[in-house]
């Protein structure tokens, strides 16, 4: 074999092992899984409304684009941020909603809060699920599996009245006294007086407040991913944040991002001085801001390295998980 050969092979056999090494990996895009749906028609308040995009199934529940559902909804306002992959929505109570591609964390006014599975974007339009575009719009929804159809009850801010305080109103609108305060953003019942306007509509994901963060455990994050992957594109500043983050809640590593950074050898800027003169940028910023928000491509990854710098047993005896441009990513 000469030497053009021998060049050729080993290009064409790297091909196939990052293919298959992609293969491996353990997150593949949202969008990806979904099945397209015709046909799907929208009645809000009993006016039909035209979709006009498909919908989409995934894992048996039905996914819509949530901007153009919004706009049926006459929302206040409603933008896209290519930038960072964000749709923005005002809705008609005054809420605001941010939903990002591939994060499972919604801030819902300021607050975060974790939904059941994650929007993605299809086909330019970023898909929610059916009940979560409900509960975020203050509305309730029924869907009709056999007739393709999703019924949309819009309901209206309830005034607090003589005898219809805020006990009644919560049994009859099925949500506690305690859930009515925090979705109205009151502390004591005693703030509910008459002619009090309450939004009832209390969406689940209430239920489930995500795991906070400070400024401090942002911008050190984002100063080794930075250092660490800054050139990488977004997926590999993401997965390198995800791997800090995977340590943080394995029982190997420390429990804290400072912590994890600073011990051990993995990571020499934390001790070179490197990370102290490091600046994020934009794609790193929103990579992190992403990552301690749950989204994640390196599944439970807690290792990563340049396979042409970093060589020996230990880390061939790893078992790959994804291969991000220059770095393999390993558990």
């Amino acid at each position: 074999m000469n030497n053009i050969s021998k060049r050729v092979w080993y290009a064409v056999a790297m091909v196939l092992v990052c293919g298959l090494v992609w293969a491996a990996a353990p997150v593949p895009p949202a969008s990806a899984a979904a099945e397209v749906v015709h046909g799907v028609t929208i009645e809000i308040d009993g006016e039909p409304k035209a979709l006009n995009e498909p919908a989409r199934m995934r894992e048996g529940r039905l996914f819509v684009p949530v901007a153009r559902v919004a706009e049926m909804f006459e929302v206040k306002a409603l933008s896209w941020n290519a930038a960072h992959q964000e749709t923005t929505i005002v809705n008609t109570t005054g809420d605001t909603i941010v939903l990002g591609d591939g994060v499972p964390v919604v801030y819902f006014n300021d607050e975060r809060y974790r939904m059941d599975t994650a929007p993605f974007v299809a086909g330019g339009r970023m898909y929610v699920p059916l009940r979560h575009v409900a509960e975020l719009l203050h509305a309730s929804v029924h869907w009709d599996a056999e007739q393709l159809r999703a019924i949309f009850t819009v309901q209206q801010p309830v005034v607090v009245e003589e005898g219809f305080d805020l006990r009644e109103i919560s049994v009859q609108y099925g949500s506690s006294s305690a859930q009515l305060l925090m979705r109205n953003g009151l502390q004591t019942a005693e703030q509910v007086k008459v002619g009090t306007e309450l939004r009832v509509v209390v969406p689940s994901i209430f239920d489930h407040k995500a795991e906070p963060y400070t400024e401090a455990d942002f911008n050190l994050l984002a100063k080794i991913t930075q250092v660490e992957s800054g050139y990488e594109s977004y997926e590999g500043q993401l997965a390198v944040a995800n791997v800090i983050l995977n340590r943080v809640k394995h029982a190997d590593f420390p429990d804290t991002i400072r912590e994890v950074i600073y011990s051990g050898r993995q990571f020499p800027p934390a001790h070179n001085g490197k990370l102290d003169k490091s600046v994020p940028n934009a794609s790193v910023k929103r990579a992190v801001k992403d990552a301690l928000n749950g989204k994640n491509n390196v599944g439970q990854a807690v290792y990563f390295y340049n396979p042409r710098v970093t060589r020996g047993s230990f880390w061939s005896g790893l078992q790959t998980v994804a291969t991000i441009g220059n770095h393999r990513f390993a558990r």
